[in-house]
């Protein structure tokens, strides 16, 4: 089976994900379920149709977080040091048309977070930017065209 990369942020992330998954929805659910029931006819119980979809998400979230960690490679940043983009790097670039500065952690696919700047290592972005370094410009092709982006900064932290 092949190994997943998570920084060490992630990994934590993902098990206390699991930890409420387990601990607190499931029997929440459960209880959903068994107070439904009480209401009578199934068939026709929304109650008990919605809680028991609600069991279902859980239970295939619970089996790909198992799945997840039981195969990640943990990678902490703060070991890594250097002005080399690798796994785990936060990137400062620069849109060479706009101007616009962004900053991006680069993560794992089950860690990302576009909307608080950790970039899936698969994401075109972050694979034009794997072995690159401060000073460096890079282009990525993207919906809007071909963009050109300035490697101003790499830090592990």
């Amino acid at each position: 089976m092949k190994q997943i990369p998570l920084t060490k942020n992630g990994f934590t992330r993902l098990e206390g994900e699991l930890k409420n998954l387990k601990s607190v929805q499931r029997p929440a659910v459960i209880q959903a379920i068994a107070e439904a029931r009480a209401h009578g006819d199934l068939s026709e119980n929304a109650e008990y149709h919605a809680a028991r979809e609600q069991q279902s998400f859980i239970e295939g979230r619970i089996k790909e977080l198992e799945a997840v960690i039981g195969r990640a490679q943990i990678i902490d940043p703060v070991t890594m040091s250097g002005d080399t983009v690798k796994f785990g790097a936060t990137v400062t670039i620069v849109d060479e048309d706009t101007d616009e500065e962004e900053t991006y952690q680069l993560v794992g696919e089950y860690e990302a977070d576009t909307e608080n700047a950790r970039l899936s290592i698969g994401a075109p972005v972050a694979r034009a930017l794997i072995g690159k370094s401060v000073g460096e410009v890079v282009k990525v092709r993207t919906p809007k065209g071909v963009r050109s982006y300035e490697i101003l900064e790499v830090n592990y932290r």
